[in-house]
């Protein structure tokens, strides 16, 4: 599919992350206007909420869009989706007849601020790539026993906290944590020094479930995706991990890009998973292309300094789609819910350069990693900001995320504050 124009000029740029051909959805303010619904086209937004209001989007059951999230658009289902869709692209087409009622409703992007775009229901991570598991698991059990036993059966995943997800540019405080090294004694309570990214797609589960589910229905349950960045206090989680894995460590953020690509603008991007060398069982076996091709990168940028991209990947890497994701963390009869979010797992290619965290990058901490303007890292300092951006590539236009940045802040001086 080519570019589609609109009279939005700035989203007919070959560069730009948000042509007509994607419109994600976010939460926005101009102003001291509170929170409301809209959508990127350019270098825009657009007031859906004084859209629907206006009578220029008009879905059944409405107004679904007078709340500052989108989860009652959600369990509206796919069709009130698809309508939505429509419905937007009709008013910014290239010759829309409404166009002079549109543009009183179109701000800067430049000049808003952006906001969590739904209500997390639920969070799962999982651990769902399989350079990312050879590469840990080579380096802590040895080449030979990288892969656990169950790892190419299904896609291991833990329950983490809803409550510590936040939006793109929200400061993250250095955690404090339980650390044990192989000559203490006894574990020591401080600041983590091995704080660390993973570059990871978050998938949003838009409709309800009931007990199990095949891999094909968990596709259409998903309503879109989002960059997600699971922070991780790797010295904590070392010592935490065995025998239920992360907890404290994972449970610091969890930073979400601000906008949400609809499923239905990525359907051009498909790609199946890689091949496997152990066949699954047929319960979560793609019934056809469950992934997606879009290119990743994390930049790393210390206060005041210049930024340098660290590494660059392709969601097509991992071994498990969002949809099995979704599909085998039904098996059991867990319900799902609209606003849960699925972590896909660090996405790690083949190579040094493709690697999605510091871990893996530094290799444990062994090989620092050269910065733009002097420096080196083994793992996040303070003031340090990751920047996770990604596209999708297009005929002449590009599916863009928005960025997922956080800064690293100094711990507490002391977290009970007793100082």
């Amino acid at each position: 599919m080519p570019l589609i124009p609109s009279w939005v000029e700035s989203a007919n740029d070959a560069t730009a992350a948000f042509p007509l051909n994607n419109l994600p959805l976010g939460v926005f303010a101009n102003g001291d206007d509170d929170p409301r619904c809209g959508v990127a086209i350019g270098d825009l937004v657009l007031d859906l909420r004084a859209a629907e209001e206006a009578g220029l989007v008009e879905l059944p059951g409405g107004p679904l869009m007078d709340v500052p999230f989108w989860n009652e658009v959600m369990e509206a289902g796919p069709e009130v989706w698809a309508g939505l869709r429509g419905q937007v692209r009709a008013l910014l087409a290239e010759g829309a007849a409404r166009q002079e009622e549109v543009r009183p409703l179109l701000h800067p992007l430049a000049g808003v601020n952006l906001y969590l775009p739904f209500l997390v229901s639920e969070y799962t991570d999982f651990y769902a790539g399989r350079n990312h598991a050879l590469n840990v698991g080579t380096m802590f059990r040895g080449a030979e026993n990288a892969l656990p036993p169950n790892w190419q059966h299904i896609p291991i995943g833990y329950n983490g906290r809803a409550s510590s997800v936040v939006v793109s540019g929200t400061e993250v405080r250095r955690p404090w944590g339980q650390v044990k090294g192989p000559n203490d004694p006894v574990p020591r309570f401080v600041p983590s020094a091995r704080f660390d990214i993973e570059l990871e797609m978050g998938a949003i589960v838009g409709l309800p479930s009931e007990g199990p589910v095949t891999v094909a229905e968990a596709d259409a349950m998903i309503f879109g995706y989002v960059l997600l960045n699971d922070w991780s206090a790797r010295d904590i989680q070392a010592w935490e991990y065995q025998p239920l894995g992360p907890f404290q460590a994972k449970a610091t953020a969890t930073t979400l890009s601000p906008w949400i690509v609809m499923k239905a603008a990525l359907e051009p991007f498909r790609v199946a998973t890689p091949p496997r060398e152990v066949p699954l069982l047929p319960h979560l076996a793609e019934p056809g292309p469950m992934l997606y091709d879009i290119d990743l990168e994390v930049a790393l940028k210390p206060e005041g300094g210049a930024e340098t991209v660290i590494a660059r990947t392709n969601y097509r890497e991992m071994s498990y789609s969002a949809a099995q994701q979704l599909a085998h963390h039904t098996t059991c009869g867990c319900p799902m819910n609209a606003g849960d979010l699925l972590g896909s797992g660090t996405i790690s290619g083949a190579t040094k350069e493709s690697r999605g965290s510091l871990l893996e990058l530094s290799w444990d901490g062994r090989e620092p990693i050269a910065l733009v303007g002097g420096g080196r890292r083994r793992f996040i300092e303070d003031n340090d900001s990751l920047i996770l951006r990604g596209h999708a590539q297009g005929d002449g236009y590009r599916i863009g995320f928005g960025d997922c940045a956080g800064k690293v802040v100094p711990a507490l001086k002391d977290p009970y504050g007793r100082d």
